[in-house]
């Protein structure tokens, strides 16, 4: 498989999902603005995808993979096939079970995530409303993980790039048709929210159909896959638990500062989250396959250059585009969210945050490389050690940006997110190469030379054209986004021209897994 095509393909696809993403993040923003309403949708929205992150995409994904990577290179179709059909058959009953406790015990999630909220009891009910109708969606979504996962495996990567799609779709239809029916409208978010879960499962299910991988009800959890799943899972899950716990933590200052900080960060972590997805996501989920069956292969040599691959090119595209959000904060968030409930304010409140989040972009989109790199060789104790020295770091700089000294509120959650994967990626960088995982590529400190050269380049451009706030405030939308991609165009333009010129081509990075 050419990986540089696969990037592309995937890329391509998670550009779609996430286009159709700004459109749901624009019609919320016009429609619900940052108050009370879209504060109480966040928090119930965010545990179900707390969840996604801890049992689907993060400790079950990790887990799964490596395991089904092992099985179809090394002990043939049915085999494989019969491990599909019992772990999602076990997975199915345990996300029915934590579903059902999750509706039960709304009440006491939301105090234990968002207990400033009590003081306002009606935004308190409403979370614990919303929360009941959101949270089907964890069962779903796991299920799209584990399908993602089946059809990465066998290199069909463009459908689970895409799938995210209908989730998006699904909050547009609610939003632009539904909201009047509902009392109040905020209602229709969280059942769009259960409505896109559905649509995406069923999105998948042709594609596995067609490699003959869809699961079939055949419970045994003593399978000796499913146990080793299960055992690897353990220690996946505490290690991801780490990062929700300090969500959940983050979740519990932002309910006690101001109204509107939760849908500023909200707002903020969208748009951080784009690259991230496009850049980080994307290569870990291509990685992290041809990672697994090197390792099965005992290739060593080509396992680390996989990773060299990875590393380059997150830092070719990553940079630029931490760069760009927070010299182009402005611009970016007056153009998508500014207009209807969304005042200019609701703008400066959001920029003090994406400038925080981007800060730490690098790291963010460095642990979904390196961590991989780990998963792969089913070493999990590893990241899990290093996700707690990370939330230890991310809650003491939680207490010195929000109380003490600095006192910067919202952005100073932001802010401690992003150093804290900053310490992240770094202990992983260490690690990998204390177990012998990873060898540098030679060229490291040319490459990193001239990115630097041609990030100051972009940096010049953008500084002089950009602009003050207060000018982007008085566009129109059209004006602003006509404003902005050609913004975006002159950085871009002036930062690859440069590599150009410097000798980089895109078939340097070409490579097959």
């Amino acid at each position: 498989m050419n990986l540089l095509k696969a990037l592309v393909t995937v890329s391509g696809m998670t550009l779609l999902s996430r286009v159709s993403g700004f459109v749901r993040d624009v019609l919320q923003a016009q429609v619900f603005g940052a108050g009370p309403l879209m504060d109480a949708f966040v928090v119930a929205s965010r545990l179900p995808n707390l969840l996604r992150r801890m049992f689907a995409e993060g400790a079950f994904s990790q887990a799964f993979v490596p395991v089904l990577a092992e099985y179809k290179t090394r002990e043939g179709d049915e085999s494989t096939r019969e491990l599909i059909d019992k772990v999602a058959t076990s997975l199915a009953i345990v996300l029915a079970a934590v579903t059902l406790i999750g509706i039960v015990a709304a009440p006491l999630l939301i105090y234990a995530t968002a207990a400033g909220f009590a003081a306002t009891p009606d935004k308190f009910d409403l979370s614990v409303q919303l929360l009941r109708i959101c949270f089907p969606y964890i069962f779903f979504v796991s299920l799209v993980s584990m399908a993602a996962g089946i059809l990465n495996t066998w290199g069909k990567m463009a459908a689970p790039a895409f799938t995210p799609f209908f989730l998006n779709l699904s909050y547009i239809i609610f939003t632009l048709l539904a909201v009047p029916y509902f009392d109040p409208p905020i209602m229709a978010l969280a059942w769009a929210l259960a409505a896109g879960g559905v649509m995406q499962l069923a999105f998948q299910v042709p594609f596995l159909l067609k490699i003959k991988a869809l699961p079939r009800w055949n419970l045994d959890f003593r399978h000796p896959g499913v146990k080793r799943i299960y055992t690897l899972m353990l220690p996946a899950l505490l290690g991801v638990s780490v990062t929700q716990i300090s969500l959940v933590i983050n979740t519990q200052y932002q309910s006690f500062m101001e109204e509107g900080s939760v849908s500023w960060l909200y707002f903020a972590d969208r748009l951080m989250e784009f690259p991230s997805a496009l850049l980080g996501v994307t290569l870990g989920t291509i990685l992290l396959p041809g990672l697994s069956k090197r390792f099965a292969e005992a290739d060593h040599g080509e396992y680390s250059r996989l990773l060299d691959w990875g590393l380059r090119l997150t830092f070719l595209l990553a940079l630029p585009a931490a760069l760009g959000l927070a010299m182009l904060a402005t611009p970016i968030i007056s153009t998508l969210f500014q207009g209807g409930l969304f005042t200019p304010e609701d703008v400066v409140r959001t920029r003090e945050a994406l400038i925080a989040y981007s800060v730490g972009l690098i790291g963010i989109i460095l642990v979904k490389i390196l961590a991989p790199g780990f998963y792969a060789r089913q070493n999990i104790k590893t990241p899990v050690k290093i996700a707690l020295i990370a939330l230890v770091a991310v809650q003491t700089m939680n207490v010195l940006f929000i109380f003490w000294p600095l006192k910067l509120g919202h952005a100073g959650l932001a802010l401690s997110i992003g150093l804290g994967a900053c310490l992240n990626a770094l202990l992983l960088y260490r690690g990998i190469r204390a177990h012998d995982i990873y060898t540098p590529e030679p060229g490291w400190l040319a490459f990193l030379a001239k990115l630097a050269l041609a990030l100051a380049l972009m940096a010049g451009v953008l500084w002089f054209a950009t602009g003050a706030p207060a000018y982007w405030f008085a566009l129109s939308r059209f004006e602003r986004a006509a404003m902005l991609f050609a913004l975006v165009a002159a950085g871009g333009g002036v930062y690859f021209a440069a590599l150009w010129l410097m000798g980089f081509r895109p078939g340097d990075f070409k490579r097959h897994a």
